[in-house]
């Protein structure tokens, strides 16, 4: 492979210093205030959501354009790196999983059924993301950049979300195998090993298919104009930079990077606004539910690092002086937000995560059902190719954002 080569940039517009200070004053204050309020840790799980925000802002690491582009298009470079990002986490991962601590702190992966509820979730999440303009992680990223028409996209994936949560106990009655830990069922060097040669033919397949399609390769580690402060950053970096932030926060909370159960609790906290009994919904009642109802949502972890990501993006965009929110939404983009988000809250609960809970950690837990979300989202991701002409979103689309 090619180096990873960073020009520099002269004659560039300055950044938006007003959005850097604002972003920067925000960050500072919060954590800040989590440290007071709850922990240090705490504190460093924000910031570590605010360099996850700035890496996925400045890499543009998506995977809702990822996958379209590979699906129509057979262009690689998103997945390819997603692919490398998988197996750094798994050989960061299985070890310390194995062991059950790392350091002083006790570790536990996101391990789940596979079964019905995962696959028609993930099928659900699949379509979603393609309609919606977003997955978990690029809904919040692209918020914070000053995406207007995500901010539909995730009021409308957290209304999912609730009602998701509340039908998930029918759900958890179909058919389903018991949760499989490839970590503790094989030994994790056999896992690792098992792992990381399905990487590597997913890696090569795609890139032999890319090269059919189109006489070569996009390279992943050298961009045109990149700036390290500024970015774009390649695809490399930011798959590399995602793993070591997940086994970061894999040390700091006990458990790997999450983002969609926030938006259930921020669904269910914004209807006790509304003097809604939200507390007495079957999806609401269990005891690790009702202590987050009642208790600031700085002392949950998943809504800390959620806050983080938005602030870092929006950090990130006011360096590369691209905060320019529009607001005009045409009526179809605006129906396939509502529609895409729905979908997406809804698929994620069913799914037990999103592409990040239930993929990225799920594979770098040595969950099993991590591997069949794949396979079902990819699916619901090409059924939303003849969709999204509908409403007038373009299907071969160069990767830009998620």
């Amino acid at each position: 492979m090619a180096s990873t080569t960073l020009p520099a940039q002269p004659g560039l517009p300055p950044p938006q210093y007003k959005i850097v200070l604002a972003a920067f004053v925000a960050i500072s204050v919060l954590g800040l205030l989590i440290q007071q309020m709850v922990s240090l840790r705490m504190a460093l799980l924000f910031v570590t959501g605010t360099a996850l925000g700035i890496v996925l802002y400045h890499s543009l690491f998506g995977f809702t354009s990822a996958f379209r582009v590979l699906l129509s298009d057979r262009q690689s470079a998103g997945f390819r790196s997603q692919m490398i990002m998988l197996g750094v986490a798994c050989l960061l991962f299985f070890p310390v999983l194995a062991n059950g601590t790392f350091f002083d702190q006790t570790v536990t992966g996101f391990v789940a059924p596979l079964g019905i509820s995962v696959a028609f979730g993930a099928f659900l999440f699949g379509i979603g993301m393609q309609l919606g303009g977003g997955c978990a992680s690029g809904t919040l990223f692209a918020v914070g950049g000053g995406n207007t028409r995500m901010l539909v996209t995730l009021l409308f994936f957290i209304v999912g979300s609730v009602i998701g949560i509340n039908h998930l106990a029918w759900w958890q009655t179909t058919p389903a195998f018991a949760p499989v830990s490839l970590v503790k069922s094989l030994g994790w060097p056999v896992a690792l090993v098992l792992n990381v040669a399905l990487f590597a033919i997913a890696y090569f397949t795609v890139a032999r298919m890319e090269r059919k399609r189109h006489g070569s390769v996009e390279s992943i580690t050298t961009i045109k104009n990149a700036s390290w402060l500024r970015g774009p950053w390649p695809l490399l970096a930011g798959a590399l930079a995602l793993a070591l932030l997940n086994f970061a926060t894999l040390y700091l909370a006990g458990r790997p990077w999450g983002i969609t159960s926030a938006f259930v609790l921020w669904g269910g906290k914004g209807l006790q606004l509304m003097n809604v009994p939200v507390e007495t919904w079957s999806g609401f009642t269990s005891p690790a539910m009702q202590q987050s109802l009642s208790s600031s949502v700085l002392a949950d972890i998943t809504s800390v690092m959620d806050f983080g990501i938005i602030l870092g993006a929006l950090f990130a965009a006011g360096l590369a002086r691209k905060f320019v929110p529009g607001w005009h939404i045409s009526a179809r983009h605006l129906a396939a937000s509502v529609i895409g988000g729905l979908l997406l809250g809804y698929g994620a609960r069913l799914a037990y995560g999103c592409n990040i809970g239930a993929f990225f950690s799920g594979i770098a837990s040595g969950s099993l059902h991590g591997w069949m979300w794949i396979v079902f989202a990819l699916l619901g991701n090409w059924v939303a190719l003849f969709l999204r002409p509908l409403f007038h979103l373009p299907v071969t689309l160069r990767q830009s954002a998620c």
